[in-house]
């Protein structure tokens, strides 16, 4: 808001603060920056397709959609809309690893405003993370393309790629892209390492 007038910021200063705030820092390489740009629309299809399927009861599945393991209080519905706007959330943390406010917490942040961010502390979870995700939705894409879940059994009838249909389709196409998450966030967080380090000795967990 502007102290002076008490009016709200205009628009077009909102959108020069964003692009400021989420602009690569000097040193950046192009391919880091492609990177960290392109993991949040990686992880954009499949959110989508969860929300339409489950929450809009679009015809993208005939499986059936039960609460599982998920308390007598929440439903299915409110548990997919907070689980693809958080793993979107999630995806955009990336970004911090080539823009400004990766290496400098941010003036907003109390107490820790202002202070530069360790390396390590950026590093080593987006590296465990890239890690996690590279296993896990290499994983799925192997037990799917053979027909199981991951307990081992195979897919329920109707579930999406239980048969090879339109919704077996669209189903695969929103969800493979996850497969470049992990990737992606690991080159970017090791890129990361070398431009704040100038490419001193790797952390544990990348030798790893």
């Amino acid at each position: 808001m502007n102290t002076l007038t008490g009016a709200p910021p205009a628009p077009g200063r909102l959108r020069a603060a964003w692009r400021a705030a989420h602009a690569p820092v000097a040193g950046v390489p192009r391919w880091a920056r492609i990177a960290a740009y392109a993991i949040p629309f990686a992880v954009l299809p499949s959110g989508l397709w969860r929300i339409a399927a489950v929450v809009l009861h679009t015809p993208l599945t005939d499986g059936p959609q039960g609460t599982g393991d998920l308390p007598s209080w929440l439903p299915i519905e409110v548990y997919v809309v907070l689980l693809s706007v958080g793993s979107e959330l999630l995806a955009f943390t990336a970004i911090g690893l080539v823009a400004a406010w990766g290496e400098v917490v941010p003036r907003w942040v109390p107490v820790l405003r202002g202070r530069r961010v360790p390396v390590a502390a950026a590093v080593v979870p987006a590296l465990l993370g890239a890690a996690a995700l590279t296993t896990l939705w290499t994983s799925m894409a192997v037990l799917s393309a053979v027909g199981r879940t991951l307990q081992g059994d195979p897919l329920p009838a109707g579930m999406p790629l239980a048969a090879f249909d339109w919704q077996a389709a669209v189903f695969a196409a929103t969800y493979a892209p996850l497969l470049l998450w992990g990737p992606l966030l690991g080159a970017v967080a090791l890129a990361y390492w070398r431009r704040r380090t100038g490419g001193g000795p790797a952390p544990a967990v990348a030798a790893a």
